[in-house]
């Protein structure tokens, strides 16, 4: 019998992941049925017509990384025809910032395709079965989480209202924003994923509900076409690998930027010498960041050869030469690991949502295009079918008969919140939920100057950095979730109090 322990985005996606536990499944059924129900019931934050990387470390097997990221849209388009339907649109939602939405915003979507990939290589249970929880959530109403209205209240005119079915879906009549824990149904969503359960990734890619996708996008100016959409394939990649507390870590290699920077960022503290936070371990901790968003600014954002950067960015860490510098810069997350010592971890984005919806789909497209501070280049971001910059970094680790599966949502703050988590959890031996609930620090590499964020509790060196500190943990500083099986003691889960998040152990 397989045990399973569960750390995802809300309550309703670990009773997801334990419905399929109990239907026979295993750590990546459950983390896929998870993630399905985030995507769908997850307005604003995420959405299926996105991207997803998901990590999978088999109990007698090797890691892998499956990529399910987002590529550059335009395949069998005339040169005249790129780079329209976009338009701008400016939020005060993380104290300002402007992306591009509509049709000409959006990219080919992976993440579906990720998924099946997974299913059919690690899978135990049936196809339908990890869409059942979705399909049942999204034909019964499921409830407006806080995170979601908090980034609709920013979003849901500007953005969401470019959808009269989605619009509605969300507002009142009068147009108000449906307040928390409202029940909201999605037109067209259940009959959408109830096809695809049916059917297959192929409906999605190649059959109708794909043509209705590109017609939508081409209707409105976008480039995305039934072409892109029918030779979309996940790729395979060989994780990067760090050690750290003597656990082997495996995280999303090259073309993303995040688990590059994520392994440089803990070769650099790995040299800590105290098993706790001073002044002296955390000075080490702010450079290490420092070094590190500051190189992906200037060398990764805009690089066409992301492996040669990458290797740059790790072999300057290892050898050192990374610190010596600075001694004088919307997703959803799943991690499920099962008692045979299997993990997987899967995050995923839709940017901040293109607010295009076609109609009767019920599926909300993605922006990932037009993510400015991520996706440097813009609209015309690389040649057709490129993959495009991603933070994201699920991640897996193994030592001594114990298996762990993270990962975090959270831009630019998903390789700082687990840099600190790994740190506190591996290498200073906190207990899991410590480990993630303990305060943090980053980084911010967004603007003019260089700043530090920091949530109360820590004993703070002087870096030389303007500083902001928030009085209580706050949401800014990602959601790490994180589920552990050790031989001898068992399952474990914790969700970031920093979020709504949902956990659970299921043991038969």
């Amino acid at each position: 019998m397989t045990n399973v322990a569960v750390a995802t985005s809300s309550p309703l996606a670990a009773e997801a992941a334990r419905d399929v536990a109990a239907a026979g499944g295993n750590a990546v059924d459950c983390a896929l049925a998870a993630a399905l129900l985030t995507m769908n019931t997850e307005p604003g934050v995420c959405a299926l017509a996105g991207s997803a990387f998901i990590t999978v470390w088999p109990a007698n097997g090797d890691p892998v990384t499956i990529d399910g990221n987002v590529a550059v849209p335009g395949a069998g388009l005339p040169e005249a025809e790129r780079g329209h339907g976009a338009v701008s649109v400016s939020m005060e939602y993380g104290g300002g910032i402007e992306t591009l939405v509509g049709t000409g915003s959006v990219a080919v979507p992976g993440a579906l395709a990720a998924i099946e990939h997974a299913w059919k290589r690690y899978g135990a249970t049936n196809w339908r079965s990890i869409f059942a929880p979705s399909i049942r959530a999204t034909r019964e109403g499921f409830p407006l989480s806080s995170a979601c209205h908090y980034y609709l209240g920013y979003s849901g005119e500007s953005i969401y209202g470019r959808s009269k079915e989605g619009f509605d879906a969300l507002h009142h009549p009068d147009g108000k924003l449906r307040d928390i824990k409202a029940t909201i149904l999605v037109p067209g969503l259940s009959d959408t994923l109830d096809g695809i359960a049916e059917d297959g990734a192929d409906l999605f890619y190649r059959g109708e509900l794909g043509a209705a996708i590109a017609r939508h996008c081409r209707d409105g100016g976008g480039m995305l076409t039934r072409q892109d959409l029918a030779t979309y394939r996940p790729q395979d990649r060989t994780p990067l690998m760090a050690t750290v507390g003597g656990w082997q870590i495996a995280t999303n290699p090259p073309p993303a930027v995040g688990g590059a920077v994520l392994t440089a960022m803990l070769i650099a503290c790995s040299t800590i010498a105290t098993r706790r936070w001073t002044r002296e371990s955390l000075r080490q901790l702010i450079n290490a960041q420092q070094a590190c968003l500051d190189f992906r600014k200037r060398r990764m954002d805009l690089a066409f050869d992301m492996q040669s950067e990458a290797t740059e960015l790790i072999e300057s860490a290892r050898n050192g030469q990374l610190l010596s510098r600075w001694t004088s810069a919307s997703t959803v997350h799943t991690s499920v690991v099962d008692s045979d010592g299997t993990a997987c971890a899967i995050t995923a984005s839709s940017g901040y949502g293109s607010g295009e919806m076609p109609a009767g789909t019920g599926l909300w497209l993605n922006n990932c295009l037009g993510e400015i501070e991520l996706n440097r280049r813009g609209l015309d971001a690389g040649p057709i079918g490129a993959r495009l910059p991603s933070n994201m970094a699920p991640s897996v680790a193994r030592r001594d008969g114990a298996v762990l599966a993270v990962g975090s949502p959270g831009a630019d703050r998903i390789t700082t919140a687990l840099q600190q988590f790994l740190i506190n959890y591996l290498q200073f031996d906190m207990s899991l939920h410590d480990a993630i609930a303990h305060p943090r620090v980053h980084v911010d590499t967004s603007g003019k100057e260089l700043r530090l964020m920091a949530e109360a509790g820590h004993d703070l060196p002087d870096v030389g950095l303007p500083l902001k500190l928030f009085p209580k943990p706050v949401m800014y500083f990602g959601g790490v979730g994180a589920a552990v099986f050790k031989q001898g003691e068992g399952l474990a889960s914790a969700a970031d109090p920093r979020r709504e998040g949902g956990t659970c152990i299921y043991e038969q």
